[in-house]
């Protein structure tokens, strides 16, 4: 089994009074990857992270809250990434440009939280944790709206129903990422960014600004 450093959610949960609570999610990560969600019992998470189950379920309340609280480590984890990124950018085309690189770097250096995500999603979706992840996903774009709704002020985004920007931007990279984590593709998103990013462009842009 992989197992993975406490270190690694350090920027989600950050501070020494954190650690024993980073080492049960990166031990819960390792678990999950290499026996899936469902086959994964606290006791093997107990194991790899030398915890007891009374901490786990201090911290994390059950199994379903363990997989909600690293199913959102992640979200941040990835976001932290992105959202400065997109913050930096000094046009809309810009900022498109930034959210894909940043994603599929994200996904290439990450790939067993990228894997987690994907897998965890309809668990999270279908829990106790689903108007979180509703909010969550409100905010995921909110700095890209900005950059959004000033290209369509000036004229070089198409003026489409807001539901269906992330759908266009962002899916045909989510769609090539879990390929690769399944091993169905071999090249790596990075390989890939410059494509990706200039499709996502192209999908929203108007006709003018597609030839600039």
């Amino acid at each position: 089994m992989q197992t993975f450093s406490p270190s690694h959610f350090e920027s989600v949960e950050p501070g020494p009074r954190k650690e024993h609570k980073r080492q049960i999610l990166s031990s819960a990560l390792a678990c999950f990857d290499e026996f899936g969600i469902e086959a994964t019992t606290v006791e093997a998470i107990r194991t790899t992270a030398n915890s007891s189950v009374g901490s786990i379920y201090h911290h994390f309340g059950n199994k379903e809250g363990l997989i909600a609280a690293l199913f959102f480590a992640a979200l941040d984890d990835r976001e932290n990434l992105i959202r400065p990124r997109i913050r930096s950018a000094e046009t809309s085309h810009a900022a498109i440009g930034h959210l894909i690189h940043s994603y599929l770097e994200w996904v290439t250096n990450k790939p067993e939280l990228a894997r987690f995500l994907s897998n965890a999603r309809h668990s999270v979706a279908n829990g106790p944790h689903s108007k979180d992840l509703t909010a969550r996903n409100k905010q995921r774009f909110g700095d890209l709206q900005k950059w959004l709704a000033l290209g369509v002020e000036n004229g070089s985004i198409l003026p489409l129903p807001k539901e269906t920007y992330a759908s266009l931007l962002i899916g045909p990279s989510e769609n090539f990422c879990r390929a690769w984590l399944t091993g169905r593709v071999k090249g790596k998103p990075t390989d890939y960014a410059d494509v990706f990013a200039d499709a996502a462009w192209r999908a929203i842009a108007s006709k003018n600004a597609r030839r600039d």
